[in-house]
């Protein structure tokens, strides 16, 4: 069994508006995910360093996935992924998405517990139309990689309708049902997705909601608990 969660961290800016990283530790150590998959996981100016000092994954036992795209950054564009003590790097690459402003995609190959997966991160669009061409760029990267693997995509949509990308995702994933994840305090927005492909039982998955969690960002994580068949 496997858990996986996805995270818009918001820069590490809590609902006082001060950069308290530890606040998303504490709720990362609340969830006990094996993965992380992180959105905003980057300052938003100067360099774009990690929001995350390394101290404090290393002190909650995570590993970057090391995407190595921009030196001080856990990830590319602010998607990163984090692992567990019982997961390890089979191959990471990062995704590059048609957009008007900087956006990007992150995958890893992973060994977890029960076998290989794949997982997908990214933070798409305002824009309808640019997400629907960015979802159609992972799943073209996808469909290119030089092996198939069970797969999970997740990350924040920023998709308020039942259509537009999350169709195009739907085509050949399954969505999760995991609930409202924005605004923290008060969800009632599923902008924060995830899809599986065949391959991937899912034995349960929802909203991770604690008064912690409710304060440390904008975003609520989501998570999900697999089995790799």
């Amino acid at each position: 069994m496997v858990l996986i969660a996805s995270y818009n961290i918001r820069k590490a800016i809590a609902a006082d508006r001060r950069r308290r990283p530890e606040r998303i530790m504490e709720v990362l150590g609340e969830i006990g995910a094996d993965v992380v998959i992180l959105q905003e996981a980057d300052r938003r100016f100067g360099e774009r360093h990690s929001a995350l000092p390394a101290h404090l994954l290393a002190e909650h036992g995570y590993q970057a996935v090391p995407y190595e795209m921009r030196h001080g950054s856990i990830g590319w564009h602010g998607n990163a992924v984090l692992i567990g003590p019982h997961v390890a790097i089979e191959r990471q690459q990062p995704l590059h998405l048609p957009t008007l402003e900087p956006r990007g995609a992150v995958l890893a190959d992973l060994v977890v517990p029960g076998g290989r997966l794949r997982v997908v991160g990214m933070h798409l669009d305002l824009s309808g139309l640019w997400r629907r061409r960015q979802a159609r760029s992972i799943l073209d990267d996808l469909q290119a990689q030089p092996y198939w693997l069970p797969t999970l995509l997740a990350g924040d949509l920023n998709e308020w309708s039942r259509g537009g990308c999350l169709r195009d995702f739907g085509l050949h994933h399954r969505p999760l049902a995991l609930g409202p994840s924005f605004h923290a305090r008060r969800p009632i927005g599923r902008l924060d997705r995830m899809f599986v492909s065949n391959g991937i039982i899912v034995e349960e998955c929802g909203v991770h909601r604690s008064p912690l969690a409710s304060i440390a960002s904008d975003h609520l994580p989501v998570w999900a608990r697999i089995r790799i068949e």
